[in-house]
């Protein structure tokens, strides 16, 4: 696909868009804020200063950029920060983490007028797109203006590379403009290169640097206290259809167990809720439970709740992590390890295919082919803590010796003297 011919079909879609951000906000009423910033107006006031931009889509990207954040705002003191989204839960989760230093704000869609207005509005002296943002447009933007732009965090999978191949004319030539890419992984690595990228280095994973709020673990044993002497097994980040799954694989449902369910998107908390009354289970939800002792009627704790699943996972004795029961290539398992909880996951891991391999080599974790086979593993491991227990400790060892990609990554960015852009 050619340029003009992308340029065409950005053109054809424009009207489809806002009829797009309807249709999600039927689900999420917060899809209808902020729809100037998806064109590139901005309300805030623009400032020369020296500014640093960093974009993550959404929920599990902006989590992920804490470590570097934290990093850079020690390696570049007189600069702000700009931190692009472009989910309301995204942008949720960025004014939790970083409202108190950084403007944050949506990035806007790939049309040229726009990506325009949003680079001269800001003038970052340099920008950071975290894992797996490739907007054409946006790259030959910060190219043709001489600001550097980096794909950092930056992974690939095979199915991915392959449907960018199809529209390689389009793509490689962005690619290549791009001033760095920062891969996860030697298998990113290679590729990002197929894809036209020649500065391209190998840093690691910086979400193993994102080290466990010890307030939120402190949070998290107390649940468990107060979940009593039952077998607590997570769900965590569940995708749409993988809940059914789960429960009809949990058909003869154990006395001793307490399934805590986290689905991934808010939006369908509600949707989930009515999934578990339909099976006639007695549930609990987050939202509003107490914090006193759970009474052993309950069978099910609904995490309809934000920004608590360290909590959720030093509550657990076992993760399932969701996402790799059906196609969606897995939530992130690394948390769980680094929390020294065991971890099973699905046949589905693409989105971290690295971590997972490695997770399961050294027995972190266990992969079944299915949901059966996961909750027949699932049943074995609450029967046997001491093989937990096990499981926990290679977790956390994993996760530690897989820390320092933040300072890595650094270190191929501009250096702090570098000046912005007059």
């Amino acid at each position: 696909m050619s340029r003009w011919l992308y340029h065409a079909l950005l053109c054809c879609a424009f009207p489809l868009i806002f009829l797009y951000l309807l249709k999600r906000s039927k689900r999420q009423s917060t899809y209808r804020q902020h729809w100037r910033e998806r064109l590139g107006f901005y309300a805030s006031t623009p400032n020369n200063g020296p500014l640093i931009w960093l974009h993550a889509v959404s929920v599990g990207e902006t989590r992920a950029t804490a470590p570097l954040i934290t990093a850079l705002k020690t390696a570049y003191p007189q600069h702000r920060f700009l931190i692009s989204c472009m989910t309301p839960t995204g942008r949720a989760t960025a004014q939790e983490l970083f409202a108190e230093f950084a403007e944050i704000v949506y990035l806007p869609y790939d049309y040229p007028g726009a990506v325009g207005r949003f680079l001269e509005h800001f003038r970052p002296g340099f920008g950071v797109l975290m894992e797996t943002e490739i907007w054409p447009n946006l790259i030959h933007g910060c190219a043709d203006r001489n600001m550097p732009l980096f794909l950092a965090n930056a992974r690939l999978s095979e199915k991915s590379l392959k449907g960018y191949l199809k529209i390689g004319s389009l793509i490689k030539p962005a690619v290549a403009r791009l001033a760095g890419v920062l891969a996860q992984s030697e298998m990113d690595a290679t590729r990002l290169k197929q894809l036209g990228s020649s500065n391209t280095h190998i840093v690691g994973n910086i979400k193993f640097d994102n080290l466990p709020d010890e307030n939120a673990i402190a949070h998290g044993l107390s649940w468990r206290y107060n979940f009593g002497s039952r077998n607590v097994l997570l769900f965590a980040s569940s995708r749409d259809g993988e809940e059914a799954l789960l429960l009809d694989a949990l058909a003869n449902w154990p006395e001793s167990l307490l399934l805590i369910l986290v689905p991934r998107h808010p939006q369908r908390f509600d949707e989930v809720a009515t999934l578990l009354e339909h099976r006639s289970l007695k549930v609990l939800k987050r939202s509003t439970w107490d914090e006193s002792p759970l009474s052993k009627e309950v069978q099910v704790l609904l995490g309809d709740s934000m920004g608590e699943m360290i909590r959720y996972y030093t509550a657990s004795d076992l993760a399932i992590i969701g996402g790799s029961i059906l196609p969606f290539g897995s939530q992130n398992l690394i948390e769980a390890c680094a929390l020294g909880t065991p971890v099973l996951l699905g046949p589905s891991t693409y989105n971290f295919s690295q971590a997972a391999i490695e997770a399961i080599t050294c027995h972190a974790a266990w992969q079944g082919e299915d949901i059966h086979a996961i909750i027949q593993q699932a049943m074995y491991l609450l029967a046997h803590a001491e093989e937990r227990k096990v499981m926990g400790q290679a977790g956390k060892t994993f996760a530690s010796a897989h820390r320092g990609a933040t300072q890595k990554l650094l270190s191929y960015l501009p250096p702090a003297a570098k000046k912005p852009r007059s």
